[in-house]
């Protein structure tokens, strides 16, 4: 893999290896290749038109003249670009009880040498590759649906979580975060493209969906389902057991020290503009994607899918009989939620009416795909964001992309139709990824899926493909331990900042890199640059962000702005969320050095 370039470059006119990525889904390089495709590898071509279209899309619209739409050439960095990012600063909480949140010191960089060891000279050596931004797990929350589990806080303080109303605020600060990146922090390369790596979505709600991909793409959001006036939900049910932040209702949270705010309900369903992200964006779909509440395998239920749409909401049960609910889902006891609808049709009473709404009904994965393809959702690009007509039609959700002349990137489909949240790959998808690979055996590779190595335990049988195996995390992290050009394995899932290196014994070695959510505190996202060594090894840099609000919140302040740095303060204060998913120094920022011919 000796055939490596520097992505320096001059700076003029568009970035090659950003149209490369913008590109990748529809040809392996501008013009003519053979499309990395769920089906066998077919011939593919684009017309130049198609290719110079594309390229132009793929451009941030500040860079493109008001005349006529002609791109601008954009400015070449110089040097590593680190501000905006957790190098330069970090939200620190301050105090006791509730916490506020100020500017503290920046994480520093950790060298890791589990793989091979760092060789000296080699930052005046190196040339970069690709670098690219992960953002996951952004759950983005009809937070007033029927169908959402708030009640099962009666006995897991977490099952809900104050901050909830304001994901989509939250999203777009993160959004506008990455714009701002003028360049990677340590080779100062461009960013070439955004990944999502799944749980977009948090209820597999089509108003979620929408929202996330005008998130995404950019566009006008009204974050509000059901009456449009007003907010109907569990805060402003009178109930303690939830945040009742506009009312004098003396709740749970606020004796915790949370505060009361006018105004908040009313600020939180008022309309926001996203600007969408100025890089190609690529999206991996995760269980809250795929399943209703993330666990059920329910499409099928007419009666689910009723009460989803229409006009009641179950919003508190017992202690006991969420704990009973909780450990079914846990357990996996109740994978097609069968015991989920006798649960809601047993409570049927003891529900309180809201305003009905289809746009709260769920998507199937084709309509997920579908939406994806949707021209008003095509933002910067690529046209489906990965996906393509190709999915559709072999009813598949994982693809693969080129990122440079030098690097691939896979998209893994880990979740199980089947039901519950964990994951796993089908044989047909697991022969895939070992034919991309191998066909690609010249090119770097970055493997990305929702669901971790340790997550990916569920080999429940998918309903469309009774007689496919499914096959676990152990046995993925074998074949992709057999192909030496695999560099990682992007993901997320857990919620947590984890990187595991892999030495396999067939041969090959690769860093496992998973990113903690942007619903749950610390809500990062992450940069990763690939770089040559030239002396044989190869470093994955792993830089974290966070979104754009201030870290210092203001009470007052209910704009877009402020509510989402109140996204951030109110997850770090949530009741019984964990203190650990920021992980250690060594998940976060890093140098992962590989040993690589």
């Amino acid at each position: 893999m000796s055939r490596t370039r520097s992505v320096a470059g001059s700076g003029q006119g568009i970035h090659r290896r950003s149209v490369l990525a913008a590109t990748g889904a529809v040809a392996l390089s501008a013009g003519v290749g053979y499309a990395l495709r769920p089906s066998d590898s077919q011939a593919a071509t684009g017309t130049r038109e198609t290719t110079e279209a594309v390229a132009a899309s793929s451009l941030p619209q500040s860079r493109l003249r008001s005349t006529g739409g002609t791109p601008t050439a954009p400015a070449a960095p110089l040097a590593p670009y680190t501000k905006g990012t957790t190098v330069a600063s970090v939200s620190t909480p301050r105090g006791s009880g509730y916490r506020r949140l100020g500017d503290g010191p920046g994480w520093q960089r950790v060298v890791r040498s589990d793989l091979a060891a760092p060789k000296s000279g080699r930052a005046g050596r190196r040339t970069a590759l690709a670098a690219f931004v992960q953002l996951t797990d952004l759950h983005i929350i009809d937070a007033q649906h029927p169908l959402r589990l708030e009640y099962l806080r009666s006995a897991d303080v977490h099952a809900w979580r104050p901050h909830e109303a304001l994901t989509v605020q939250g999203a777009i600060a993160l959004v506008e975060r990455i714009n701002a990146l003028r360049g990677a922090p340590v080779t100062g390369s461009p960013l070439h493209f955004a990944m999502t790596t799944g749980d977009n979505t948090d209820n597999n709600a089509k108003s979620e969906l929408e929202w996330f991909l005008k998130v995404m793409s950019g566009g006008r959001i009204t974050p509000n389902t059901g009456d449009p006036r007003r907010y109907e939900g569990v805060q402003n049910s009178g109930l303690k057991l939830y945040w009742q932040p506009d009312a004098a209702v003396r709740d749970t949270d606020k004796q915790a020290g949370f505060p009361h705010l006018d105004g908040f309900l009313k600020a939180a369903i008022r309309e926001v503009r996203s600007p969408g992200l100025n890089l190609p964006w690529y999206s991996t779909v995760g269980n809250h994607d795929t399943m209703p509440m993330g666990c059920y395998a329910s499409h099928g239920d007419s009666y689910l899918t009723e009460l989803a749409v229409g006009g009641k909401k179950l919003m508190n049960v017992s202690a006991a009989e969420a704990q009973r609910l909780q450990t079914l889902i846990k357990k996996a006891r109740d994978p097609e939620g069968v015991r989920y609808h006798d649960f809601l049709k047993t409570h049927a009473r003891s529900t309180r009416s809201v305003t009905p709404d289809e746009s709260r009904a769920p998507f199937t994965p084709t309509e997920y795909i579908q939406a994806h393809l949707d021209p008003a959702y095509r933002g910067i690009g690529p046209a489906g964001h990965g996906y393509s007509s190709a999915n559709l039609d072999t009813g598949t959700q994982y693809y693969a992309f080129r990122v440079s002349d030098d690097v691939i990137g896979i998209s893994l489909d880990t979740t199980d139709a089947g039901g519950h949240y964990e994951g796993s790959l089908g044989t047909a998808q697991l022969k895939w990824l070992d034919r991309t690979l191998r066909e690609n055996k010249d090119s770097y590779a970055v493997i990305f899926s929702h669901h971790t190595s340790k997550t990916m335990t569920n080999t429940r049988t998918d309903p469309a493909r009774p007689h496919e195996r499914r096959h676990n995390g152990q046995e993925v992290l074998a074949l992709l331990g057999g192909h030496r050009n695999v560099l990682a394995w992007v993901n997320g899932h857990i919620h947590k900042n984890v990187i595991t290196p892999h030495a396999m014994s067939g041969g090959g070695s690769f860093w496992e890199v998973s990113t903690a959510s942007h619903v749950d505190y610390p809500q990062l996202a992450r940069i990763i640059e690939l770089a040559d060594n030239k002396d044989g090894t190869v470093s994955l840099f792993t830089t974290l962000v966070e979104s754009s609000a201030p870290h210092r919140t203001d009470f007052s302040d209910l704009s877009q702005t402020g509510l989402a740095a109140l996204y951030r303060e109110l997850s770090l204060n949530a009741p019984g969320a964990s203190t650990t998913l920021g992980g250690d120094p060594e998940d976060r920022n890093t140098e992962l050095v590989l040993k690589k011919g």
